[in-house]
């Protein structure tokens, strides 16, 4: 992002940067930054929330009134990440024995994600498959972790892109079941150690890395920190 904003300057475009990490912008030195002590991947602070969001845009835009730069101010709140408080989330019991428990689980879950959709008008799901494809995503896996070749198991697509969408599905239903935007990573270790789904994927991971596949396919459907072997 600071390497970006000293490009389009240099085009004659006007920046400002929001920062996550002070020291990157300490030595790349873009135009006009603003720091802001959010967790990773939560630039604006509080999801879900327009009204905090609209403020720290508007501290950016500010900077644009600074005279001379390059500007590098501290935006006055802090949230940390509190990824140790579990979420609470009740899931489905089991409806389907004769399916795999991650594609009864999914199926359970739809309502959940539409009302997700409904509420903030938007979805990740789709780089792959949408929401109508993602009980057939989970049985591929079903498939590899039962001993199918993974060239034959069906998956629709890029295993990681495929992962993509079934993560997106269940961390945006998320909410609804929680009755609140979780902490930052918390749904992310809702989704890999409490669903069906999550160590279905994990299980797969490994069936995949045993059976030969391309590293890139297999080794990003998981967190890096999480390793394979467990």
């Amino acid at each position: 992002m600071c390497t970006l904003a000293h490009v389009f300057e240099a085009a004659g475009l006007a920046t400002v940067s929001l920062i996550s990490v002070r020291d990157v912008a300490e030595r790349m030195r873009p135009p006009r930054a603003l720091y802001a002590e959010f967790p990773l991947g939560r630039p604006l602070g509080k999801p879900l929330d327009p009204d905090y969001q609209r403020g720290v845009l508007d501290a950016a835009f500010a900077l644009l009134d600074a005279e001379a730069g390059p500007v590098l101010e501290d935006f006055p709140d802090v949230i940390t990440s509190e990824v140790e408080n579990a979420v609470a989330c009740s899931l489905p019991p089991r409806h389907d024995p004769s399916l795999p428990p991650a594609v009864d689980e999914a199926r359970a879950l739809r309502d959940a994600y539409d009302r997700a959709v409904e509420a903030t008008g938007r979805t990740s799901v789709g780089r792959v498959i949408d929401a109508d494809g993602i009980p057939d995503a989970l049985a591929a896996f079903a498939r590899i972790v039962d001993g199918t070749e993974w060239m034959e198991a069906g998956l629709p697509g890029f295993g990681i892109d495929t992962v993509h969408d079934i993560r997106a599905y269940y961390e945006e239903l998320c909410p609804e079941l929680a009755g609140g935007v979780p902490d930052a990573w918390a749904s992310e270790h809702w989704f890999y150690d409490e669903t069906e789904a999550g160590k279905l994927i994990q299980a797969a991971r490994r069936a995949m890395r045993d059976q030969g596949a391309p590293q890139m396919l297999w080794f990003y459907m998981a967190p890096v920190v999480r390793d394979p072997d467990k």
